[in-house]
């Protein structure tokens, strides 16, 4: 069974910075894609960024790539790095993971992690 489990939200004032990370078990091939994405109140779950395990990574246009994502392969597990924080950014953050590459699109989505709150104060 796979599960995704995230870690490293929390409150930060604007300007300041987080690191999310999600470690992926019991995914039985080596070979998938990895993401984050987001959620605010009353909105869609839009991308932020991707990464496959056979190398390459990707950014929706929607963040244009403000946020750095990395993998520890050795961990399984997977990073988002929010620096310059503003309080737009306020959302809860999934993991996801897909067998191929979902073009942003989270009805495609295969597994979903429980989610971190990420909020940002003025």
């Amino acid at each position: 069974q796979v599960r995704l489990v995230e870690s490293g939200g929390g409150s930060v004032q604007a300007g300041g910075s987080l690191r999310l990370a999600c470690t992926v078990f019991g995914y039985t091939s080596s070979r998938y894609w990895m993401y984050w994405f987001r959620q605010a109140p009353g909105q869609e779950r839009v991308g932020i960024a991707g990464i496959y395990t056979g190398g390459g990574t990707t950014y929706s246009d929607s963040l244009k790539g403000r946020f750095p994502i990395s993998r520890d392969a050795s961990k399984n597990t997977l990073y988002l790095e929010m620096n310059s924080l503003r309080p737009e950014d306020t959302a809860m953050y999934y993991c996801a993971t897909s067998s191929s590459f979902v073009d942003w699109n989270p009805s495609l989505i295969e597994y979903w992690g429980q989610g971190t709150q990420v909020t940002v104060s003025s």
